[in-house]
């Protein structure tokens, strides 16, 4: 078996390795407003909404959580409150990683520099770091590079800011539309995708190795 061993192992956080508790807040912010039976469509909405306000222009997280919200509850017919906006922003830092996180990344940490870029504001993410356990060789943010994933940009920014190639990283996410598709598109042949169910995997084609959580990324790399 051949293993991959790249220069650096570059991150998706907010899903992959902070457990993002997005859809489940909102069941219980709007559970008086929703019916149990829609639900989960509403909560699919709200998810939409906030991946089509960061393919624009770069705006501050909290905008982006403010309108994608306003939009998902406009398009439903429920009461907006940008109070309740302001509620998961300042939510996102208390979260923190998923169980299998901080012992998968600790095999690999002293051994394969750790990336991370995120769509996050810099007043957040580093809450959300500090509980992954682990050192981290360098955290962008769509808050520096003024682009959010997916838009390639922001893969540049990451890319330029390491003075690497495509070639030199291994990018691991567990979602294609924010992360695995752009990274194929800029050349990132070695990519991970981490099936914690919150999207489905996509065809082969775009060349990728599956694993169920990250206590599976030490084998990919010979560890």
């Amino acid at each position: 078996m051949s293993f991959l061993r790249p220069k650096y192992i570059t991150f998706d956080c907010y899903g992959t390795l902070t457990n993002f508790h997005m859809g489940t807040m909102t069941r219980e912010l709007f559970a008086d407003r929703v019916a149990a039976e829609k639900m989960d469509a509403f909560v699919k909405s709200f998810s939409s909404y906030r991946l089509d306000e960061v393919m624009g222009d770069w705006q501050p997280y909290d905008v982006i959580l403010k309108n994608a919200l306003e939009r998902t509850c406009k398009r439903w017919g429920v009461a907006f409150s940008e109070a309740e906006a302001r509620l998961y922003y300042d939510a996102v830092p208390t979260w923190g990683p998923h169980p299998d996180v901080t012992a998968g990344l600790a095999k690999i940490a002293d051994k394969i520099p750790l990336v991370i870029f995120s769509n996050a504001s810099d007043s957040q993410i580093m809450s959300n770091v500090d509980k992954l356990g682990v050192p981290f060789h360098k955290v962008f943010t769509a808050d520096q590079a003024k682009v959010y994933k997916p838009r390639l940009a922001a893969f540049e920014f990451m890319l330029d800011n390491l003075g690497c190639g495509p070639e030199d990283v291994l990018h691991v996410s567990s979602s294609f539309r924010y992360d695995l598709f752009s990274a194929h598109d800029m050349g990132i042949k070695n990519k991970a995708f981490v099936a914690r169910g919150h999207e489905p995997a996509a065809n082969a084609s775009y060349e990728y190795n599956q694993i169920s959580d990250i206590g599976g990324l030490p084998g990919l790399v010979g560890l």
